[in-house]
């Protein structure tokens, strides 16, 4: 529970260091004074969006420091998941502000981000205002009052899990579906183009070896005569390179016998005489190998044309690339085949998604339906005392047409501060009184459903007056009761009557600005501050004789 807050520089707020008890505390002040910058400034290190706005004039920056005792709520799961410094008792959240805009955050003086610091928060205190009245009109505030009264998280969670599996095989069938549409359409265009290119018979690296061919071919006389001219200056009878060569080393083996340095030349001109002859065999080999054969060369040339068409009609530049093409209209082929085999698949993985969920949201029904009597009675239970005595309080489950994300109940509190009356939703017919009467009780009843260290009531008490107020305190003192913290924010003395702790807050006016503070009141400011609160700014005797009773009766009333 929320055990100090710290406030420097935080609108009318210069700096403000207060303690707070355990059980039902009070906080009166007079309107404008500063009650709801306190609001404020405690929803800050609790995550919610910070305004450099809010920083008190002048100042550079503002810091909000609230410190919890947490050893009597298992609180442990979410410093470990999220790595944090924790003892086991006490936690300090603390967020700054700059000028600037600029915020930080710390959880236990460790850096922590804004959704950590909410999910914390959630944990931490609960903040009723009186905007929260419209929560009324909204079905998911409803279904999660039912969901907390049935203690179903688990079987929420994994419902959520199911539906969401679901959702997924869904869009994947719903996308198989429009892909195989749309291929259905292109089927006929993607058979012509890949039978064309099937018909080319295309194989890798054709096209290099088809280019050289062609040039071949096409050179065939030049190449002829050259390599013969090559070979004839190679094997002149007369001129010819290896028969002079062979003379030569002739020669030199003649004087070998009287000069011995001759060996070693002979041997290099054999070696040149041999490699010489074999190159002018090869030529000769060659030259009769050339031909020009004008038939092969129109077939050469012809399959050249059908690869540079298909490259062209494709946009590509390469034989590769054309390769690839083919393959990707096979495929695209074989996923048209088969696309029906795919989308069967999907519909049976559909239909068995489909069963968990439908399976998982009818025993969340049930729990929800048992729940519902539960909080039909107990709402009755509440509300009959505060001043509602013939009210008719029903929970409407209906089931949706389709599963959602919250199962498959339409959840309607309706309501009827009447006997006879007929019964509508809650936020058409309940006054201003009454709706403040039915979420008090709301909360009441999860409050024993949820281990929430804190709980604030921001003028909870709104279109109430006297007895009904008073049994409205009592709720909030019992609930303050049972290990938990109520902090009400109220305007009626028989609420702050029955507050075990009262808090103050009040404005000061310096030449330097206005301030906003706040005190604990011990027994005679007290008694001082209900006096005012039952007489205006006038105080009499008369106000004092009758706050001391009331304090007195709600004393008397606590033993």
């Amino acid at each position: 529970m929320l055990t100090s807050l710290f406030i420097q520089n935080y609108a009318l707020i210069e700096t403000l260091d207060i303690r707070f008890e355990p059980g039902f505390s009070v906080i009166t002040g007079e309107t404008g004074a500063g009650k709801s910058i306190i609001l404020g400034a405690i929803g800050l290190p609790l995550g919610q969006r910070a305004d450099s706005k809010s920083i008190k004039h002048g100042a550079s920056n503002c810091i909000i420091e609230a410190h919890f005792e947490l050893g009597a709520y298992d609180m442990g799961g979410f410093f470990e998941r999220n790595d944090l410094e924790f003892d086991g008792n006490e936690c300090i959240v603390r967020r700054e502000i700059t000028a600037s805009g600029k915020s930080r955050a710390f959880i236990n003086d460790t850096p922590a981000s804004v959704n950590q610091l909410k999910e914390l928060g959630e944990m931490l205190i609960d903040v009723h205002s009186q905007h929260q009245n419209l929560l009324l009109n909204k079905e998911n505030f409803q279904l999660n009052v039912i969901d907390i009264l049935a203690g179903d998280k688990e079987e929420v969670a994994q419902y959520k899990t199911y539906y969401a599996a679901y959702r997924k095989t869904e869009k994947e069938l719903e996308q198989a579906r429009k892909e195989a549409e749309q291929a259905r359409t292109e089927e006929d265009y993607i058979t012509f183009q890949l039978e064309q290119l099937e018909n080319a018979a295309l194989k890798e690296g054709e096209q290099e070896q088809l280019e050289q061919e062609a040039d071949t071919l096409g050179h065939a006389e030049e190449i002829k005569q050259t390599l013969y001219q090559a070979e004839n200056l190679l094997n002149d009878d007369q001129k010819g390179i290896v028969n002079a060569l062979k003379e030569a080393t002739h020669l030199l083996e003649n004087v070998g016998k009287v000069y011995p340095e001759s060996h070693e030349l002979t041997a290099r001109m054999e070696s040149c005489y041999i490699e010489l002859k074999d190159i002018s065999n090869e030529l000769g080999k060659r030259t009769e190998d050339i031909e020009f054969n004008p038939e092969r060369l129109d077939y050469v040339n012809e399959r050249l044309n059908t690869i540079y068409d298909l490259q062209q009609k494709h946009r590509v530049k390469s034989l590769g690339e054309l390769l690839q093409i083919e393959e990707k209209y096979r495929d695209k082929l074989n996923d048209i085949t088969h696309s029906e085999e795919h989308i069967q698949a999907l519909q049976a993985q559909c239909a068995r998604d489909y069963e968990k969920v439908s399976t998982q949201a009818e025993r969340l029904s049930e729990l929800r339906r048992k729940a519902a009597v539960l909080a039909e009675k107990q709402m009755k239970d509440k509300l009959i005392p505060l001043g509602i005595p013939n009210v008719q309080f029903k929970v409407e489950l209906t089931p949706k047409d389709t599963p959602d994300e919250t199962g498959t109940d339409k959840i309607n509190f309706i309501f009827s501060a009447n006997k006879n009356g007929q019964l509508q939703p809650i936020s058409q017919v309940a006054s201003g009184g009454e709706i403040a009467r039915v979420m008090l009780s709301l909360k009441a009843m999860i409050s024993g459903a949820v281990k929430l260290p804190t709980i604030v009531f921001d003028e909870i008490d709104t279109g109430v007056s006297g007895s009904i107020a008073e049994k409205m305190a009592h709720i909030m003192q019992d609930m303050g009761a049972h290990n938990r913290q109520v902090i009400s924010i109220t305007h009626l003395p028989q609420i702050a009557a029955l507050g075990t702790t009262h808090y103050k807050v009040y404005k000061e006016d310096r030449p330097e600005g206005t301030t906003s503070h706040i005190i604990r009141l011990d027994e005679k400011g007290r008694i001082e501050e209900i006096a005012h609160m039952l007489s205006g700014a006038t105080l009499t005797d008369a106000a004092i004789n009758n706050a001391k009773e009331l304090l007195n009766h709600t004393q008397s009333l606590k033993k």
